[in-house]
């Protein structure tokens, strides 16, 4: 069947799955391979051709997430994975040991992608914005179903701190915040995504998405600002999304 594959390439794991897009849903059990240490570039493509070796029936165009920024299919930034991948075309190097079309996206982006087509933000007109809420703070840009890349809107200053120095779930969790404590301090930041980009909806994924009925209720925002819907799948199905185009 040609049905595209999705890779979620994060700092731990790396996830695979052929997925049917009409659904939105993996069509066969994913796999999961731990991601390899150092996480350079040609072991991190022996793993995909293993993963892919699992689905010898799934032979269309195969996308990876990678967390990182991504221009033209070059990474840009490696805040979690080896430095080695700085500069790399990533499209070029995982299609060459494959043999297959793949094509890289940004994991943010992907999430983004899956939420406007199938999860919270499906059916929705006009700029949705997905921000995730983990290490730190990824964030996707969607204007009328259409990808505006590379958002990085986590690096955003704001009261003189870097966002996801702040904001994030990490520093919740590092500075043991309360839900109210850390809800005070996503309300300054997505007060300022408001006065920045003007909204239509937020989405709000990572994680501690489970958890928004103790802390999204607290924020006081013009804009409609809900959890994300596929959580873990997100990835994967949005990588699959971008490869089919």
């Amino acid at each position: 069947m040609s049905l595209p594959f999705g890779i979620d390439f994060g700092g731990t794991g790396i996830k695979g799955a052929p997925v049917d897009l009409d659904s939105g849903d993996f069509a066969a059990e994913r796999v999961r391979v731990p991601t390899p240490r150092p996480s350079t570039p040609e072991a991190v493509a022996e793993v995909f051709v293993e993963v892919l070796s699992h689905f010898p029936e799934a032979t269309g165009p195969v996308g990876v997430t990678v967390p990182g920024i991504v221009r033209h299919g070059v990474v840009h930034s490696a805040a979690n994975i080896d430095d080695a991948w700085l500069g790399v075309d990533a499209d070029r190097l995982f299609s060459d040991a494959t043999g297959r079309e793949v094509h890289v996206v940004n994991d943010a982006d992907a999430a983004g992608l899956a939420e406007v087509r199938y999860g919270a933000a499906a059916g929705r007109r006009g700029l949705v914005v997905l921000t995730t809420l983990g290490t730190g703070i990824g964030s996707a840009m969607v204007h009328d179903g259409v990808l505006v890349p590379n958002s990085e809107l986590g690096h955003l200053e704001i009261d003189g701190a870097v966002a996801e120095h702040r904001a994030s779930n990490r520093a919740r969790e590092s500075e043991d915040l309360s839900m109210a404590e850390w809800a005070a301090r996503l309300q300054t930041y997505y007060r300022h995504l408001e006065r920045l980009f003007s909204p239509d909806l937020l989405v709000v994924g990572g994680g501690v998405s489970k958890r928004s009925e103790e802390f999204l209720p607290l924020l006081d925002l013009d804009t409609e600002i809900v959890p994300a819907l596929l959580r873990n799948k997100a990835g994967v199905v949005g990588a699959a999304l971008h490869a089919n185009g």
